[in-house]
């Protein structure tokens, strides 16, 4: 017997008592080629159709075949992946909305840019400026290395230290401001793309596509 089997007649029964039709006789040919009959659905043809006949012998529906296991779970499958189809259709559609209400026209969109990248542009000027400092500070170091830059290795290990620290500083600094140049990209395509999800909506609510519905 198929694993499964005995719910799936279960709850044919079930299905056949609530529809009042408790009384029908199932007909079906099984795998042998022998015609049966049952005052409920026939296990033997639970791979194949089965007839619904009244007490007259008419036949008033049909039983289609059980799926097995594997059947049953590609099915699921498939109305799994349709339901997240749905859902992700609708939650593009909740998200245009949001984004119309939010940028009603392209000014409001270019004010919304412009608000989001003030901070990433505020913060590589900051470090710039920071970079500029320890620029100068680095000219000191090095005008006073030149007294030991025939042997580097003689000049008081303080200097050296400073040297290393305000290097390694310059280059933490520069790496904080390629990261905000990522940060900036990425806010740009982000942008970008709201705004061609914008004006496609824009245009579908402008009069003339108004007046052409």
């Amino acid at each position: 017997m198929k694993k499964g089997i005995g719910w799936l007649v279960l709850g044919w029964c079930t299905a056949t008592a609530s529809t009042g039709w408790a009384q029908s006789i199932y007909m079906c040919v099984d795998a042998q080629g022998r015609k049966l009959t049952s005052d409920r659905p026939i296990l033997e043809c639970i791979d194949r159709e089965q007839s619904i006949m009244g007490s007259n012998g008419i036949i008033r529906n049909k039983l289609g075949p059980s799926l097995t296991a594997k059947e049953r779970a590609e099915v699921e499958a498939k109305e799994k992946a349709a339901k997240e189809e749905q859902d992700r259709i609708a939650a593009e559609r909740q998200r245009s909305r949001a984004l119309l209400t939010r940028y009603p026209n392209k000014a409001a969109h270019d004010a919304g840019r412009k608000e989001a990248l003030a901070p990433l542009q505020l913060n590589i000027q900051s470090t710039q400026s920071r970079i500029n400092e320890l620029e100068k500070t680095r000219e000191g170091l090095l005008a006073e290395m030149e007294f030991y830059k025939k042997d580097p290795k003689k000049a008081p290990l303080k200097i050296r230290n400073q040297m290393d620290e305000n290097t390694q500083a310059i280059a933490t600094q520069r790496q904080a401001i390629a990261t905000q140049e990522k940060e900036i990209n990425r806010v740009n395509a982000m942008m970008d793309e709201e705004l061609n999800r914008l004006t496609q909506s824009w245009n579908a609510n402008s009069p003339a596509a108004a007046a052409s519905r």
